[in-house]
Parts: structure tokens; sequence; C-alpha cells
């Protein structure tokens, strides 16, 4: 529906109304409904999994297709990456936003700061997803508001060619509004607890969740120690969960993503039940770190199974969990895998323990033997040594090929005397492109950070200390941030208008007219920035 359809339907109603909406102004209304273009949460997750279906089907042509995104933790954040996007590249297209459990836990939760073990309060992560499409909706509303204010003058101006123009930016305007993929943990309890949170977050916006296959009460970040997970069937019954309650809902399109935590956890809760020899419970137990024992050793409290006619007794630990047969964390990953694509997941993430094409790639050239198409979200983790990693790979390949490394000392790679060396540079330029190389050679669709604006919000705050708390004092957030800010266009200089103060002057035109009192007066200070 066009601009100018859209205020003939609102007039049409107004007119069928009749003197009591006498008041009611048709382009007014028009111009508020197309500020809001999406009423609810479903409406969002509808819109946003159709994109990500097809974006999916576009990295099927061409790897060259991938996708990213950032991880949030507030939604002016994701606002603020979302306008960026549009600002420096013209289009949100192939770029969404990650909602981080870690992020939650680390910052969202009434207990405070938090580790990343499913502590935090569950009804969090629907929140934080209403929140960021909350911020998202407005940054249309006021982009949109803008386009308006230069119509209306345009108008006056008795220019139409521009007044024309500008109406075809408005009937094409690109909505802030992208695909979220949200992070459900492990699912915050039983498959019906899963159930339950899913369809709150897709109720929220949510067309993505990400669940993993750790146990839920004794869940860890991925990229720490102590991990547990559980068997094969345990893990479908949640992704089974997922999917009812995007149908339930009627987000058909709904996607979900099967995250394997296998390769660097050694412990599982349970034994697997099995019927059979290579059912999916017994190719589960085949991992299992055994003793052969005999029937005259079997002690009190002793758990057996039987392999292959063997009677075996699996190590457990005090902790009453059981131990994986080490180096079979490659092997559980791929079968994780390819079972929860057979059972209804759409992409797959692989937690690894470093950032390496090669090991990705080689899990995944297993993997597509059995799914052909299958996709992987790749966490570029701020929890890896991006630059010690990526050296010590340079180093590695080097060394293999007989180049002379010996010059540097492989430990101490991450140190600045190494920087600007033709092996740093090198290592850079694989981290460049990293992303590119391993869509094409590693089979990732989505490629995402998880704590960027942690991170960055940490740096940027500790110069901005340092600066204004010592002798540059004013000077040290007028040159470092304020000045910055006008002279690279962002949009944030003028606050109060991101924070709807111009919005809210419209509404008051609308429903008060000439009687209204607006803020974007002569003497709101924000004209200062007039010329940024």
């Amino acid at each position: 529906m066009t601009y100018q359809t859209s205020i003939a339907d609102f007039r049409r109603t107004i007119d069928g109304a009749g003197a009591p909406w006498n008041a009611i102004d048709a382009e007014s209304a028009a111009r508020m409904k197309l500020q809001n273009r999406f009423p609810t949460g479903l409406d969002i997750a509808r819109y946003t999994a159709k994109i990500m279906r097809a974006d999916m089907a576009a990295y099927d042509a061409d790897p060259a297709a991938y996708t990213q995104s950032l991880g949030c933790w507030h939604g002016f954040i994701g606002q603020q990456k979302l306008i960026a996007i549009k600002k420096h590249f013209g289009t949100t297209k192939s770029r969404y936003l990650y909602l981080s459990g870690w992020m939650i836990a680390a910052l969202r939760s009434e207990f405070g700061p938090l580790p990343d073990q499913s502590m935090h309060e569950k009804t969090s992560v629907p929140a934080l997803i209403e929140e960021l499409y909350t911020f998202l909706r407005q940054a249309d509303a006021r982009e949109l508001g803008g386009l308006f204010r230069e119509l209306d003058k345009a108008r006056e101006s008795g220019n139409e060619v521009e007044a024309k123009r500008i109406q075809g930016l408005i009937d094409n305007h690109e909505t802030h509004v992208v695909p979220i993929i949200a992070d459900i943990d492990a699912g915050f309890g039983n498959p019906e607890a899963t159930y339950l949170l899913a369809k709150k977050m897709i109720e929220a916006g949510a067309c993505a969740i990400q669940i993993e296959n750790q146990v839920s009460d004794e869940k860890q970040c991925g990229h720490q120690d102590g991990k547990v997970t559980v068997p094969h069937e345990d893990f479908l019954q949640k992704i089974r969960a997922i999917r009812y309650a995007f149908l339930e809902l009627g987000v058909e399109d709904g996607v979900i993503v099967a995250r394997t935590d296998s390769l660097g956890a050694g412990l599982t809760k349970q034994i697997a039940f099995s019927k059979e020899p290579g059912d999916l419970g017994d190719q589960y137990n085949a991992f299992l770190d055994c003793d052969e024992v005999d029937a005259s050793e079997i002690g009190n409290g002793d758990v057996l199974i039987t392999r292959n006619g063997k009677l075996l007794r699996p190590k457990r630990l005090p902790s009453n969990l059981y131990q994986f047969r080490p180096g079979t964390g490659e092997d559980r990953c791929v079968l994780d895998c390819i079972t929860s694509l057979q059972n209804g997941a759409d992409l797959l993430w692989i937690e690894t323990e470093k950032p390496h094409i090669g090991q990705i790639g080689g899990m995944v050239d297993r993997i597509r033997e059995v799914i052909p198409n299958a996709k992987l979200v790749y966490n570029n983790s701020p929890s890896f040594n991006w630059t010690l990693n990526f050296r010590q790979q340079v180093f590695d390949a080097w060394e293999a090929e007989g180049k002379d490394v010996s010059t540097y000392d492989r430990a101490k790679l991450m140190s600045i005397d190494y920087d600007g060396t033709e092996l740093a540079d090198e290592a850079d330029e694989r981290i460049r492109t990293f992303q590119r190389d391993s869509a094409a050679q590693a089979g990732i669709f989505h490629h995402l950070i998880t704590l960027p604006t942690y991170h960055t919000a940490a740096l940027s705050t500790d110069n901005l200390a340092k600066r204004y708390f010592g002798d540059e004092g004013m000077l040290g957030y007028v040159k470092q941030v304020q000045r910055e800010e006008i002279r690279q266009g962002i949009a944030c200089v003028k606050h109060q208008n991101m924070a709807g103060s111009d919005i809210g002057d419209d509404h008051k035109e609308y429903f008060a007219g000439e009687a209204a009192l607006k803020a974007g007066g002569e003497h709101n200070t924000m004209n200062q920035f007039a010329a940024a």
C-alpha cells in the first residue's frame, strides 16, 4: 500500500464516521500507521522469519551471500547498530541482531551480574526481544517522521518534483526491523518449560531460537569448562517443543538453531536409553569411557552397561556425572548435528575452542555427507584471542611449508613487538577474510559476535574516564565524543530527537493543532546541531 492509498483509505473511514470525526486528519492517521508497521511481535516474527528463509536459500545458491549480526543487551544498542548499518551501507539486507544469554546474565538480571549458567530470570529473554523491537520500530518512526517533515517543506515551497521524490522514499522505506536470533540457553527446564518460554519469545518477535544440548541445571558458558551434555532424545524433545510453539503461533517459517557444545564437553549426566544395538541411545553410550568388568567384580552402587557382548562399568565421577572417552568430541559433534537436522532443526551451531576454518570445515564436510545443505551459525567470540590464534596459525602453516620462522617465538606472538611484521600482517589478513573464507569453505551461513558492545562500552568508558577525570576535563568528552559525533554524523548527537521528542511534537500537532505546545521550538538547544 502506497502513502497516497493509505491516506485515501483513512479519508473514506473518517468521512464514513461523520461529523464527530471532522477533526481527524487522514494524512496524519496514515503517517502514524506507517510509523507503526508492525503492531505485534507475531507480525515481526512472521516478517523476519521469511527474511531468514530467503537468506538461507540465497546462501545455498551462493556461499558468498552469508549473513552477519552483533550481540545486544539493550534496545538502544540494537537500534544504533541498525541505524549505523543503514547509514553506512544503505540497506539492512543480510544483517541481523543476536540476543546473547551471556549478556542478559551479566547485564540484565535483577540478581546483579551473573555467570552464563541460566541462573537469570528466563522472562528477561522475551522482555529483551520486545525491548529491541520497540527501539527498532522507533527508529522507523523517527526516520519516517523526518521524511514527513521534508515532504511538508517541499509542499510549502511549491516544489512538486521534490515532494514526489520524497513520497517515493516514503513508499519504499526500508524498515530497521530485522531478524533476531535469540538464545534460549538449554531451554530453562524440561521440554514443557522450553515450549512455554519459546512461545513468549516468539510472541515478542523472535523468528529464530537457538538452543544448546547442555543439561539445563548444569549449563555453562560455551567457552568454559565443566559442560555437561544430554542424550540426543532429550535434546530432540526440546527441538520439537520449539517447533510446536512456532506452529501454534502461526510462524510456519520459524527457524531453530541447534547448538552442540560436545566439542568441549567431556561429561554427561545420563546414560542414554537404548532399545537395540546401533540406535541413537546406543550410539551416545558408545562414547562413554568405560572399564571392562567381570561379574564377580561388581561393587555396591555400580552402574553397568553391555557393549558388543562385554560387561562395562562407565566411569562415574563423585559428582555423579559420567565422562566420555577423550578425543571423541568431533565425532559427537557430527552426530549431534546430523540428528538435530534430521529431527527438525534448521541451522547448526558448533561451539569451538578456537576460530579455525580447517577444524570447522572438517566437521561440516562429514555432516554434509548425510545432510548436503547443512548450514552453520558461528560465534566469532570475544572469548577467543583472535590475534594470538591467527598468528599461531600462520606460524604453524609457514613452519609446515619449510619457511624460516626462527625470528618468532610461537608462545609470545601476542607481543606488541611482532606488530607490523610479515607474520602479523598475514594473520590480520586472515582475520579480515575469516567470515568470507569460512562461509565458502566451512558452510557458515551466519556470523555473529556475541558480546561486541560489552567490550566496546568497557573500552570507550575506560578511555573517557581517564581523560575526563584527568587533565583534559570537559575537553576529554568534547574532543573524543561530541566533536566526533558531529563530524561523523552520529544521530545520537541530537539525543532529544533520538528519544522521540520530534515524534511527540508531531503527535501534539495532530491532536491539538495550533494549540500544541511543542518542545522543538526556537529555544531548544538541539538546534545548535542543525548544521551537523
